[in-house]
């Protein structure tokens, strides 16, 4: 365990309240490492949003070159800070080691939250972005969450 890691207990991270609140209120989600590649946990994690009815934006660098292709029927872009319009959450699918930027850059555009998935946590990006008032969740997934409450 890293120090980032240490000294948190995951309810912290995953508290009820503010996973319900994502998963029913939040409609724009920005899917950080959605580059179209359907192999990836990333691009199922982001369809199942669309199913639930969620609208996703790709973030992905890839899409910093014009003639990449839309995933899922949605244009992508390079970084949040390129995203037209508000972002209610920011999803991470990026290494605990590089993902406390992305919640940094989620509260720099005004995200309304931020969830990093499964397996990554950065204790140190979770302090930073609550005590900006962004609400944060870590180390779960939509998919276990929505499962979790029968839905």
């Amino acid at each position: 365990m890293t120090t980032s890691q240490a000294g948190s207990v995951s309810s912290d991270w995953q508290d009820p309240t503010t996973i319900d609140r994502m998963l029913d209120d939040a409609q724009t989600w920005a899917v950080v490492g959605l580059s179209g590649d359907p192999g990836r946990t990333a691009y199922s994690i982001a369809a199942l949003l669309q199913e639930r009815g969620k609208r996703i934006i790709p973030v992905h660098p890839v899409f910093a070159d014009p003639g990449a292709p839309a995933v899922l029927g949605e244009q992508g872009y390079a970084t949040l800070a390129d995203v037209p319009g508000p972002i209610d959450v920011v999803d991470v699918f990026r290494r605990s080691d590089a993902a406390g930027e992305f919640a940094d850059q989620a509260v720099a555009v005004g995200a309304g939250g931020v969830w990093f998935q499964l397996g990554v946590i950065d204790q140190d990006a979770f302090d930073r972005t609550t005590a900006a008032g962004v609400p944060m969740v870590m180390d779960t997934c939509p998919a276990i969450e929505w499962r979790r409450r029968g839905r």
